[in-house]
């Protein structure tokens, strides 16, 4: 099977792969041109400095859109370049030498994405931190390389910076805060991150919006013609125009850091006093539309975590994986930006959750279905019940032609970690295996399935969380750490972690009333 796979996408098949990530990842359409360069290919992504301008100034937005489209498809040139001059090498190589050829290739590429997406910023460059943790087909030395971009990229200038401390607060951060840090300790995809302190002394994060950010990510969602088409071919039944409305709202939100501070300070409300869970406080006082200040925290990258002990990269997946399900089953909400920059290592479990831009926010009618679907399918054992949930959630057409253990041996592998108790090991071949799956446009449900505009970002998780448990290699019996949080089983405590959090939802004030189920 791997030699299959390697024939197929060796010299120039990492496009298709690649193309998947940027549908999945429902980023604009000029990602879906800079996606293929992910991995090397014919036409593989590469510089372009014709980088979003951030500098404030309004450029047109069919000229913005224009200038990142350009320089999206100089990338692909690049890289497409980048392969064909090589390709008699790689046709004339063999064995280990052909595999280093092609790592040394996909290596450059990754230089070469990462110094241009991290310069773009905005959309463009979320494609780039997406794959630096899903698409397992790269080298690790590729994927390090692209980790760049999860915090650390190319930061705007201290006095661009300050400008909009003041033009958003009324006066210079020197005089906002008793303390400000001219350099930034973080730069990522729409704004940057300054250590201050306050007036009245406390520490703080303070995370500054680009300027012009807002017309680069209209620019990037605005080329949405040739990501309409491509859905349509790969996926005809979806109702394209759905999808692009819900991930067009979802992103433009992160924009509004207003919104940003509502939903950071209620997930820091709702795990207050958590055992090993942590939410920064926001500063709503120093908190607007561009700027939003947090208490600051410290702690491990992801990157560092990596090299700690099997032991403890256990334990911060099992707080990661409860972080996400309880939220969504309980808190009713989910934090659709699961990738490695969000998140501050402690040692024995204790994480620190980072970033509240991309949230959505479920209703109970929204969830029903979803907690119907587990229930049939990994509790009950009820096929029919399992295929009715997901005509229910619109996963599936009513009456679609298929027989039921088809549909049930087709989605199984999204909870094949759950259907069981006991130990297992989530590894990059599962999530290899989730993903494939999710982008298996050739199997006969193709055409009778598709993401309703509610579970779009929902659908992250299988994309961002269990690539991120399949690097740490996690271990749990994620069954009975599922059975603590599912709201129709409410298990007994399964790990100490578990125990712990049991004895902080114990002693929450009206926690018998304030943690929402649905029945």
């Amino acid at each position: 099977m791997k030699r299959e796979t390697e024939r197929t996408e060796g010299t120039y098949g990492w496009t298709g792969r690649a193309r998947k990530l940027a549908v999945a990842a429902g980023i604009g359409g000029a990602s879906i041109a800079a996606l293929t360069l992910l991995r090397g290919r014919t036409g593989r992504l590469r510089e372009g400095r014709g980088t979003g301008r951030l500098r404030g100034g309004r450029l047109r937005a069919g000229s913005l859109r224009a200038e990142r489209g350009l320089a999206a498809l100089r990338l692909a040139a690049r890289g497409g370049a980048r392969y064909a001059s090589n390709a008699p090498r790689l046709f004339a190589s063999a064995g280990e030498h052909r595999e280093a050829l092609r790592n040394d290739l996909a290596l450059q590429t990754a230089e070469d994405v990462a110094a241009t997406l991290g310069t773009m910023k905005g959309v463009l460059m979320k494609l780039g931190q997406m794959a630096s943790y899903v698409d397992d087909g790269l080298s690790p030395a590729a994927r390090r390389t692209l980790s760049r971009l999860q915090d650390s990229v190319p930061p705007m200038s201290p006095e661009l910076a300050a400008q909009v401390v003041t033009e958003e607060l009324g006066q210079p951060p020197d005089r906002i805060f008793a303390t400000w840090d001219p350099e930034p300790i973080a730069a990522a995809s729409i704004g940057q991150v300054h250590r201050a302190i306050t007036r009245d002394g406390r520490a703080v994060a303070v995370k500054v919006q680009y300027p012009g950010i807002a017309e680069t990510i209209e620019a990037d969602l605005g080329n949405v013609a040739l990501l309409r088409r491509i859905l349509k071919i790969t996926a005809p039944m979806q109702d394209v125009d759905a999808l692009v409305a819900e991930l067009r709202e979802r992103v433009t939100e992160e924009l509004d850091y207003r919104r940003e501070a509502r939903n950071q300070q209620m997930f820091a409300g709702y795990y207050a006093g958590h055992p090993f869970i942590h939410v920064p406080a926001i500063v709503a006082e120093l908190s607007t539309r561009r700027v939003v200040t947090s208490e600051l925290a410290d702690g491990a990258r992801f990157a560092e975590l990596a090299g700690w002990s099997q032991a403890e990269r256990d334990l911060a997946a099992e707080t990661i994986y409860r972080f996400v399900f309880r939220s969504l089953y309980e808190a009713h909400a989910f934090n659709g930006d699961p990738h490695p920059g969000n998140y501050l290592f402690h040692g024995g479990g204790r994480v620190t959750f980072l970033d509240f831009g991309l949230v959505k926010h479920f209703t109970t009618d929204e969830l029903r279905p979803l907690v119907a679907m587990v229930k049939h399918l990994c509790v009950d054992n009820d096929p029919e019940g399992f295929r009715r949930a997901m005509e229910d959630a619109g996963f599936l057409m009513a009456r679609a032609p298929l027989p039921t253990d088809m549909i049930v041996e087709h989605m199984a592998v999204f909870y094949d970690t759950v259907r069981e108790r006991g130990p297992r090991t989530m590894t990059g071949a599962y999530a290899s295996a989730v993903i494939r799956r999710f982008f298996d446009f050739r199997s006969p449900l193709a055409a009778y399935v598709q993401i309703p505009r509610s579970y779009v970002i929902l659908q992250r998780i299988n994309l961002g969380l269990f690539a991120l448990l399949g690097e740490l290699a996690a271990t749990a019996d994620w069954r009975c750490i599922a059975e603590e949080i599912w709201p129709f089983v409410q298990g007994p405590p399964s790990t100490p972690a578990g125990a712990a959090e049991a004895g902080w939802r114990a002693t929450r004030t009206g926690a018998g009333n304030a943690v929402r189920s649905v029945k």
